[in-house]
């Protein structure tokens, strides 16, 4: 066994760091705010009627990942969102959320909505995949 770091001393390399434990604040006394991950596919008639794609309902063959975040008496302008591959940082003066995301994400190619009426941030991030047999484009 032989350690791969610059510093013999080291217990753990760089690499087993999990992206976006940097946020982690275990003494941050703002409440986490309640949560649901959903996924969704873009699917046409060759899908739904004729299974010409080879897609299934399993989030193996989904395109996006929907996240919807409740923020009760939360204004717009008082949310900071932070998305990096496979982390979603949220902050509001009376909540934090930190996610790690199932699966790694473009942070690009992502959009947030706030329904102000339902209280709700709504996110929908683009999933990255390696190309495989159903995820070719």
């Amino acid at each position: 066994f032989q350690v791969k770091s610059e510093n013999k001393k080291a217990i753990w390399s760089t690499e087993e760091v999990p992206e976006g434990s940097e946020f982690d604040d275990t003494w941050d006394p703002r409440e986490k705010p309640e949560y649901e991950i959903s996924y969704k596919q873009h699917v046409g008639t060759e899908d739904v009627f004729f299974g010409m794609t080879g897609k299934d309902p399993s989030t193996a063959c989904c395109e996006d990942i929907v996240i919807k975040i409740k923020l009760p008496e939360t204004k717009y302008s008082d949310i900071t969102l932070d998305i990096q591959d496979k982390v979603l940082d949220l902050r509001t003066p009376k909540k934090k959320l930190l996610l790690h995301l199932p699966y790694p994400v473009n942070s690009k190619e992502g959009r947030a909505r706030f329904l102000s009426e339902e209280e709700i941030l709504e996110v929908t991030l683009r999933v990255s995949r390696k190309l495989d047999f159903l995820n070719f484009s």
